[in-house]
């Protein structure tokens, strides 16, 4: 597996979980596990999602993650597993 965390922050609205959701199914990333909740307003979510059978690369696909936060007015940030596992072995 090639695993990928993604975080989407912002003011809530309708559709923010289609929208990234549908991005991700077109190129065939996997989400694993989903979390979400709306504290007085905003919007919060954290994906596990397998980028291993991805029809892009990875780079590409961080930055179109993010300009979709910017068209849908949320901030959107996607980072590889290791930075993550590698962080707590310090």
């Amino acid at each position: 597996m090639n695993k990928a965390i993604i975080t989407v922050v912002g003011q809530d609205t309708v559709g923010i979980i289609a929208r990234v959701c549908t991005y991700l199914a077109e190129h065939h990333v996997n989400v694993l596990d989903i979390s979400q909740t709306i504290i007085d307003g905003f919007f919060n979510m954290m994906m596990i999602a397998d980028f291993a059978k991805a029809d892009k690369d990875f780079g590409v696909m961080v930055d179109d993650l993010e300009a979709l936060g910017d068209e849908i007015g949320v901030r959107i940030r996607c980072q590889k597993e290791e930075i993550f596992t590698k962080m707590h072995r310090v």
